[in-house]
C-alpha cells in the first residue's frame, strides 16, 4: 500500500450516505437523468417556436406595420390601441381559460407543475400581451410551457408515480425552456433552483437533471437558430469598453446606489401588489386598465421626449444594446422619464397582466446605472453593472442567479466587474428584505 493510499480517506459506506446520496445511486435516478436529457430536446423545440413567434409578432407590430402605413417612426399614440387589444386578450385568458393565463408575475417565478389544459390560456396571455407592449418578459410563460411539455412528453414513456420524480422532470423542463432566453444554460438552471427554494443536501440531487436538460436544450436552441434562419432574442449586451478594474469610487458609490435601487423596487412591488388585489376580483377590468396605463405612459414619454413609445413598452430586452453601447447619448431628462414611465407600466403589469419580471428589471437597473454614472468617480460600466445586479436581486429576489446572470451579460468585462456585481447583489437583497420586514411583510 502506498503512502497516498494510506492517507486517502476511505469511501463512505452505504450506512453513512444520506438519503439523497443513496437516491442518486439508484437505477431509478439514472432513469430520471436520461428522461431529463431527452426532455431537453422537445421542450427546447417548443420554446424555440414560442420565442420565434413572439419575435415575429413583435416585429410586425412595432416595425413592419408602421412602415407599411407610411410612418417613418412609430407615432406617439401607437402603443395605446395595441395595448388595449393586449389587455382584452390577457383578460380573456385569465378570466375564462384554465390556468388563469399562468403565474402572476408579482409572485415571482412559478415552477410548480403546469397541467396540459392550462397551456392554451398561457399561450394566449403571453402571445396576446407581450408582443403588443406589456412591460414584462417571456421567461415566466417559458417556464410554464417547459414544465407542461416536459410532463406531456414523459407521460407516455414513464408513469412517474413518484411525486419527487415528477418534480425533477418539471424542473428539468423549466430549465430547458429558459436556457436560450438567458443566453446560458447555467443561468437557467440556477434560476430554476433558486425559484424552487432548494438548498442543502437535496440540491445536488435536483441540480443534475436541471443542468443536463438546460445544456441539451441550449444546444438545440443554437442549432435551430442557424438551421432555420429564424430569429429569437436572448438577453445580451454588446461588447463594452469597460475599465480593467473598478476604482474605489465605483465600489463606494455602489453601496448607496444598491440601497436606493432596492427602495425603488419596493415601490414598484407595492404598486404590483395593489394592482393584483384589484385584479383578483375583476381580472378583465384590471387587465385592460393596466394595459391602458402602459399605453398612456408610453404616449406621454414619447410626447415629452420626442422618442419612440416602444422604449417604454415591451420587456426592455431590445433597449439594452443601445443603452449600453452609447450611454452618453441618453440625457438626464430622457433617462428620468424612461425610468419613471417604464416603472409605472412595469408595476401595473406585474399585478394584472402575465409575463416575467426579470427583463424589465435588468433594463431599469441599467438605465438607473447610466443616470447615476455622472456622479464623481462612478464609471458608466460599473454603474450599469451595479444597477442591473441590484434591480434583479431586489425584484425576485434570487441573489445567486442574479449575480451569475449579470456577470455573464458583462462578457469580457465580467472579471473586472464581478466585485461590483456581488456587492450590489448582496446590498440590494439585504436592503429589500429589511424594507419588506419593516413594512410588515414576511421576506421572500
Amino acid at each position: 500500500m502506498t503512502t497516498e493510499d494510506q492517507g486517502a480517506p476511505a469511501p463512505p459506506s452505504e450506512e453513512t450516505l444520506s438519503d439523497e446520496q443513496q437516491a442518486a445511486r439508484t437505477r431509478g435516478y439514472v432513469g430520471v437523468l436520461l428522461l431529463a436529457a431527452g426532455v431537453g430536446i422537445p421542450v427546447s423545440l417548443v420554446a424555440f417556436g414560442f420565442l420565434a413567434l413572439l419575435h415575429a409578432l413583435e416585429h410586425a407590430v412595432w416595425v413592419t406595420l408602421p412602415e407599411d402605413l407610411g410612418y417613418a417612426d412609430v407615432p406617439w399614440w401607437w402603443a395605446v390601441p395595441w395595448l388595449l387589444l393586449g389587455g382584452v386578450l390577457v383578460g380573456v385568458a385569465i378570466k375564462w381559460l384554465p390556468g388563469k393565463g399562468g403565474h402572476v408575475p408579482i409572485d415571482g417565478l412559478g415552477i410548480d407543475p403546469v397541467a396540459a389544459r392550462a397551456v392554451p390560456g398561457i399561450l394566449l396571455a403571453a402571445l396576446g400581451g407581450l408582443p403588443l407592449g406589456v412591460v414584462l418578459g417571456p421567461e415566466a410563460p417559458l417556464l410554464a410551457l417547459g414544465s407542461a411539455f416536459a410532463l406531456i412528453v414523459v407521460r407516455p414513456l414513464a408513469a412517474l408515480e413518484d411525486p419527487a420524480a415528477r418534480a425533477l422532470i418539471t424542473l428539468a423542463g423549466a430549465a430547458a425552456a429558459l436556457a436560450a432566453i438567458f443566453g446560458s444554460p447555467l443561468v437557467a438552471a440556477i434560476f430554476v433552483l433558486e425559484a424552487a427554494g432548494l438548498g442543502g443536501p437535496r440540491l445536488a440531487r435536483v441540480v443534475l437533471p436541471a443542468l443536463l436538460s438546460s445544456g441539451v436544450g441550449f444546444l438545440v436552441f443554437t442549432g435551430m437558430g442557424s438551421w432555420t434562419g429564424l430569429e429569437i432574442a436572448s438577453l445580451s449586451l454588446p461588447p463594452l469598453d469597460g475599465p480593467a478594474r473598478p476604482d474605489l469610487g465605483d465600489v463606494l458609490w455602489t453601496v448607496p446606489f444598491a440601497v436606493a435601487t432596492a427602495f425603488a423596487v419596493r415601490q414598484v412591488h407595492h404598486l404590483g401588489r395593489w394592482t393584483r388585489t384589484l385584479a383578483s376580483s375583476r381580472p378583465m377590468a384590471a387587465a385592460v386598465g393596466a394595459a391602458l396605463v402602459v399605453g398612456l405612459s408610453a404616449a406621454a414619454y414619447s410626447l415629452l421626449t420626442g422618442r419612440s413609445p416602444e422604449e417604454v413598452t415591451l420587456s426592455g430586452q431590445g433597449m439594452l444594446a443601445p443603452l449600453a453601447s452609447d450611454p452618453a447619448a441618453w440625457s438626464v431628462p430622457v433617462l428620468i422619464a424612461l425610468i419613471a414611465f417604464k416603472s409605472l407600466g412595469y408595476g401595473v403589469s406585474l399585478g394584472a397582466l402575465r409575463g416575467g419580471a426579470i427583463f424589465p428589471a435588468v433594463l431599469l437597473g441599467a438605465a438607473a446605472g447610466v443616470l447615476v454614472s455622472g456622479l464623481p468617480g462612478y464609471g458608466a460600466i460599473p454603474a450599469m453593472a451595479a444597477g442591473m445586479a441590484a434591480a434583479t436581486a431586489a425584484v425576485l429576489p434570487y441573489p445567486v442567479a442574479s449575480a451569475v446572470l449579470v456577470v455573464i451579460l458583462l462578457g469580457s468585462n465580467a472579471a473586472a466587474m464581478t466585485p461590483v456585481v456581488l456587492i450590489a447583489v448582496v446590498v440590494a437583497f439585504v436592503s429589500e428584505q429589511i424594507i419588506a420586514t419593516q413594512r410588515g411583510r414576511r421576506p421572500a
